[in-house]
């Protein structure tokens, strides 16, 4: 049997300022982008200089179904509204068995929105809950 890896499912553990948030089907919005400045050198007419410039980090955002891991959010906002507070954190990708594919050390992370679960007693979909989060950077760990 082969390990194919397109067969499987993620998951993705974030855990902040040593807060185990638990698992999150999905992990959108990891990037990055450069700002560009262009500089014109007198007497250089055959092109521009590109410099690179700031950085900027994108917001990531976390779905999941709603579990008992959902009080762990709760907490977590509740304390960090208090005092908004910078603190680094980790992204895990886990296989199904929980084993690590590849973790992310993130830095800074600020809450920017939680959007809680919808329920409709009408509609057989499950309740998601939403998480996005601002940082100052991601590094592979």
């Amino acid at each position: 049997m082969t390990d194919n890896i397109f067969a499987t499912s993620v998951f993705f553990r974030l855990a902040i300022g040593g807060n185990d948030l638990g698992a999150f089907h999905t992990c959108s919005g990891m990037g990055a982008e450069v700002e560009m400045e262009t500089y014109a050198e007198g007497g250089n007419n055959g092109f521009t200089w590109q410099l690179p410039g700031r950085v900027t980090w994108s917001n990531i955002t976390f779905t999941r179904p709603v579990t008992a891991d959902t009080a762990k959010i709760g907490r977590w906002l509740d304390q960090t509204l208090r005092r908004v507070e910078p603190k680094d954190g980790e992204i895990v990708a886990l296989r199904p068995d929980l084993s690590r594919i590849i973790s992310w050390q993130v830095l800074g992370i600020v809450p920017v929105r939680w959007q809680g679960p919808s329920f409709d007693p009408s509609s057989s979909q499950a309740a998601v809950e939403t998480l996005e989060i601002a940082h100052e950077g991601l590094r592979p760990s």
